[in-house]
């Protein structure tokens, strides 16, 4: 009787090993998945703002890697003009990002706030990237570039 118990106990310590071994596969697998395929969306959450104080600001921005919140002149057209600011960022959501503006803006100027990565350059935390340059450059998903336009006020 005992023997038999001990048989028992061994075959079922066997299978709840077995299940646990197959669910901790699964779950790094919906995990790996979800980093894959469900990881978080890169983007520049901001609105129209004064910039009166020198600064113009992102609510959110989401990032796979280190980079940076670069602010460039545009226009109506959306393309990418003249870098007049920039601020570093982390890997992950950063929120309430700021960037010193180094030229003049008046109000009703198009600004477009845009993701760039810390990719190319030669020194990591200093920001390398001139219009058109590849040090520092902008993220793209999907070829688009990650940015917002706003309105200076």
């Amino acid at each position: 009787m005992i023997k038999q118990l001990v048989s028992s106990a061994i075959v079922s310590a066997s299978l709840i090993a077995g299940a646990s071994v197959a669910l901790a596969a699964h779950h790094a697998e919906d995990m790996s998945e979800e980093g894959h395929e469900g990881h978080m969306e890169q983007g520049v959450w901001a609105e129209d703002q004064s910039v009166a104080d020198g600064a113009v600001s992102a609510q959110k921005i989401t990032a796979d890697a280190n980079g940076w919140l670069v602010v460039h002149r545009t226009d109506e057209s959306h393309k990418p003009g003249p870098v007049v600011g920039y601020a570093p960022l982390r890997a992950g959501e950063n929120t309430d990002v700021t960037a010193l503006l180094t030229e003049s803006v008046v109000s009703g100027d198009h600004l477009m706030l845009m993701l760039h990565g810390e990719d190319g350059g030669t020194q990591a935390g200093v920001f390398e990237y001139t219009l058109g340059a590849t040090e520092d450059g902008p993220v793209k998903v999907d070829d688009n570039l990650v940015m917002t336009v706003i309105t200076a006020m």
